[in-house]
């Protein structure tokens, strides 16, 4: 009886999470499919009235909004590509190589990750604004490696740590390079954990807006966080549009993550248990 009672609470305290967490999405998915005239209405009724796709058609239509959904597809799928190729190497390095002081390298790693953006914008800036970089896609590419870098080395330090140094012993055996032992060996067997660190640090580029605000300049170059706060006029802020636009660009995210959940979840567990 105490275990199902435990079971009960469980449930119920995941429920309340779930729709607690779920709940703005859901009205703001109400709201994308209202009309503007139910909006400045301000009903407070869960469901609107009549459904309409009044809003994405302006999104597309009036907003050009699919321009900044490839702008963030490029620029985040870049940076999330350079990061776990640049990660896997210093990952496997630090869980394999005898490198002095691990623990401090990896705490170093961990800990750039925790520094404040607006403490990079003014460097950057400067930087950028010197070798003309203002508003162009590496403007951007750039300071999200910065973000993604040092997660993605961390939870494939802890990936590659798990796998058994004989398949590698085996590997250099039979003559194979370091590089051909971690794409050959490493990089199947860690799937879990680059999927993982691949969707951790693509969505730090996503839903990133202080970077774009700071070095893009033109609407053309807009990034999707970007666009939506220029979802305005002089005398009117389209929240209707804005509502859409952030449906859609959840999709994507949502989708990945649907479909990849258990690679997911296999890669967060990474380095929990020792085998």
């Amino acid at each position: 009886m105490k275990n199902l009672w435990t079971k009960i609470g469980f449930v119920a305290l995941v429920t309340a999470i779930l729709v607690y967490s779920l709940l703005p999405f859901l009205w703001i998915l109400r709201s994308s499919l209202e009309s503007n005239k139910e909006l400045a209405q301000a009903t407070n009724s869960f469901l609107p009235s009549a459904l309409t796709l009044t809003q994405y058609h302006g999104l597309f239509a009036n907003q050009d909004f699919l321009r900044p959904l490839l702008n963030s597809l490029f620029i985040a799928g870049c940076a999330t590509l350079i990061a776990v190729v640049l990660g896997a190497f210093a990952a496997y390095a630090l869980a394999r190589l005898p490198v002095k002081g691990r623990a401090l390298v990896l705490g170093g790693v961990l800990l750039i990750s925790f520094f404040p953006q607006v403490g990079m914008i003014g460097p950057l800036f400067l930087v950028f604004k010197k070798i003309q970089w203002i508003n162009t896609y590496q403007s951007l590419i750039f300071p999200y490696l910065i973000l993604c870098l040092p997660i993605v080395t961390w939870i494939l330090t802890a990936f590659f740590s798990q796998i058994p140094a004989e398949i590698e012993e085996a590997a250099m055996v039979d003559g194979a390079s370091i590089l051909r032992t971690i794409w050959d060996c490493f990089v199947p067997l860690a799937m879990p954990g680059i999927f993982t660190a691949g969707i951790l640090g693509f969505l730090l580029s996503w839903n990133d807006i202080l970077f774009a605000i700071s070095f893009i300049q033109t609407p053309n170059m807009y990034t999707v966080p970007m666009a939506l706060v220029n979802f305005r006029n002089a005398f009117y802020i389209q929240y209707g549009q804005i509502d859409a636009g952030v449906v859609v660009a959840s999709v994507p995210i949502a989708l990945i993550v649907v479909l990849l959940q258990r690679r997911i979840e296999s890669g967060l567990t990474a380095g929990a248990v020792k085998g």
